[in-house]
């Protein structure tokens, strides 16, 4: 009697189970398997799983659907591209919609950096570090170490490659570009990584280890990874290792730093607030005097946070943007038109500036968002969310839907966003997220823009990139919009 009374009671519990599920799930986005939820048609398609994502939401109204994990893993989420539902979120009711403890836990590299935190934390956080990303003098220092960068190693490196006749990962260049420039800004080192025989620096591939876990915890259940980290095994291990590298990297820089600041006592001279070559770096432990808040800790979090921020962000967008505009030749001439006359200065690069948000909605450097509401909600498209849901919104399909962007929303067309006045025409940040929206806007929206334009003038100006392989790239498993096998190209001088 007592098995039959167990077999009565685990039936009963899977029927209410099955009850509960389809209650919560009014708009699934795939059939829910028994156990498996809807994760099997996901792992067959993650090869192309933002084209698979953004195939499935245009069949939903409202472009938001529920997503059902395997049973019992809290892999539940409500997946959305629909711009009023990212306002609402992100503008309307942003108190109610946080990054979560959850997210944090994936997101553990970043430590407490501010893009991983919430409410007053978040807030002051931000509070502190605003004013010294948007000084005159910082904006200055960017500039001037990314043009000295393009034209002592990025330069010197492509006339290597184009005078060898060599094939090269522009896509790795741009990494190790970036990586360096990055440094060199935030923390006053350059790593050196940028150079023809592509040296194996440490403390770069950490941060794109830790890149490929974060996506990693994404896609396999907390238990999974939980057990792994514990075990350290697998990409675990890897996490592991790439949390330790890149530590003791920013560590020993702040130290050295401190020790650097402390020798020379600039805090005693009355001209060191106006020098302009001052990384950030410097500024945070000047900033410290006196300010609890400024510990090892704070500034460890803070610098990793600005380092993952500007580095394969960066170059994904450079990427995808050559490989664009390698396959649409009349851009790539209006381009060169426009730098003939405006080369050296960025601000009237209005082309070229549309180039780079046309690439960046079609190809987002950070592909999804995610969130988790506080408390109940209705979202505008008429879904309810629980308490304590998770949000995912997809960037790359929202860029790929009709009624949002027209008829040609798949086409690579500049023109879009140029107004009949020949300026930047106005999109709302819920709409084209590339830089977050709301409150969270991006710090360094208009210094990666610059640095963008920058990159992509000089190297058009210079020379032509010839695609070795002309298939669409697939995307790499990564939390930034990669290619998988990188952008395999050839380069020729272009002529006067």
């Amino acid at each position: 009697m007592l098995i039959y009374a167990c077999t009565i009671a685990a039936l009963l519990c899977f029927l209410l189970h099955i009850i509960h599920r389809r209650q919560r799930c009014r708009y699934p986005l795939l059939i829910d398997y028994p156990i498996l939820g809807m994760f099997p048609p996901i792992l067959l398609n993650l090869t192309w799983i933002h084209d698979f994502v953004t195939e499935l939401l245009k069949q939903h109204e409202g472009k938001t659907a529920d997503f059902m994990g395997p049973w019992f893993t809290k892999m539940d989420f409500i997946v959305t591209s629909n711009p009023i539902n990212v306002r609402h979120i992100t503008i309307k009711k942003f108190h109610n919609y946080v990054k979560g403890p959850e997210f944090r836990e994936i997101f553990h590299a970043f430590g407490g950096a501010m893009v991983a935190n919430d409410s007053e934390t978040w807030k002051h956080a931000r509070s502190l570090l605003s004013p010294l990303v948007k000084q005159t003098s910082f904006e200055s220092f960017y500039q001037k170490t990314t043009r000295k960068k393009l034209h002592s190693a990025l330069l010197p490196l492509l006339d290597q490659v184009q005078k060898q006749g060599m094939v090269v990962d522009l896509q790795e260049v741009f990494n190790r570009f970036t990586f360096d420039n990055i440094c060199s800004t935030i923390l006053g080192f350059d790593p050196g990584s940028l150079s023809i025989d592509f040296p194996k620096i440490a403390t770069e591939i950490a941060f794109n280890e830790a890149e490929e876990c974060m996506f990693y915890r994404h896609i396999v259940p907390r238990c999974v990874w939980k057990l792994q980290e514990w075990l350290q095994i697998g990409p675990e291990k890897k996490m592991s290792e790439a949390c330790k590298t890149f530590d003791q990297f920013l560590y020993s820089c702040i130290e050295s730093k401190r020790k650097e600041l402390k020798e020379n006592d600039p805090l005693l001279d009355d001209q060191a607030h106006v020098d302009n070559d001052m990384p950030l770096l410097t500024t945070l432990i000047r900033e410290e005097k006196g300010k609890k808040e400024y510990d090892n800790k704070f500034i460890r979090d803070s610098v990793y946070g600005f380092l993952e921020g500007g580095r394969s962000t960066i170059a994904s967008a450079l990427t995808w943007f050559f490989w664009l505009v390698a396959k649409n030749p009349l851009v790539e001439a209006k381009i060169l038109e426009e730098i003939k006359d405006n080369f050296g200065d960025e601000k009237k690069l209005v082309y070229l500036h549309a180039d780079m948000y046309e690439t960046m909605r079609l190809y987002p450097p950070v592909p999804f968002e995610r969130k988790q509401a506080i408390e109940a909600d209705v979202l505008p498209s008429g879904h309810h969310v629980h308490a304590n849901a998770m949000i995912l919104f997809s960037l790359y399909a929202m860029g790929r839907f009709e009624d949002v962007w027209g008829e040609d929303c798949l086409e690579f067309k500049p023109e879009r966003w140029i107004s009949d006045r020949g300026g930047i025409v106005y999109v709302p940040s819920y709409k084209f997220f590339s830089f977050n929206a709301g409150p969270r806007t991006c710090l360094g929206k208009d210094m990666s823009l610059v640095q963008l334009k920058m990159v992509a003038a000089t190297i058009l100006r210079n020379y032509r990139i010839h695609p070795v392989e002309v298939h669409v790239p697939i995307p790499s498993y990564s939390i930034i919009l990669l290619m998988k096998d990188g952008f395999k190209v050839r380069v020729t001088k272009r002529e006067p």
